[in-house]
């Protein structure tokens, strides 16, 4: 196996749990609003942020939005200062590609494409540049790793 596969979690659950188990911070690229609630780009950040994880809200759209979970916004991942440990992608596979570069100058632990979303040739990307990815839903493998309260 080339190297860099070893970057994608895809079916080792227990590097899937010690990845999970070590984040604190996760940046979410195209989460949505409050107004949105209803949408998974705002209610899976929203319980990520119940389980105690710090969500660093980094929305695509809606420019006049400042806050959304009570966090304040940034534009691009590079923006967020400090480190991340996860970047939750909630982006349509085919847009995945243009947001690379602001990836790859913020070197996050790992990147998350949240179930549905598949750019392999991105992922490879970043695989091959050391970061895990992992390319199924967060919400629920965080749930197995995190207790309320």
């Amino acid at each position: 196996m080339e190297d860099w596969r070893r970057n994608l979690i895809e079916d080792d659950e227990q590097r899937l749990l010690d990845l999970l188990r070590s984040a604190r911070r996760v940046a979410v690229l195209g989460i949505k609003t409050e107004a949105a609630r209803g949408q998974p780009a705002f209610y899976v950040p929203q319980a990520l942020q119940e389980m105690g994880l710090e969500i660093v809200p980094v929305p695509v759209y809606y420019p006049e939005a400042t806050q959304i979970l009570g966090q304040k916004v940034y534009r691009r991942v590079a923006d967020v200062p400090g480190e991340i440990d996860i970047v939750d992608v909630f982006r349509r596979s085919a847009d995945v590609a243009a947001h690379l570069a602001d990836l790859l100058a913020k070197k996050p632990r790992a990147v998350w494409l949240q179930s549905g979303i598949r750019d392999d040739r991105t992922a490879e990307a970043l695989a091959r540049a050391g970061w895990k990815t992992r390319r199924v839903g967060l919400q629920q493998a965080a749930r197995r790793t995190r207790r309320p309260g």
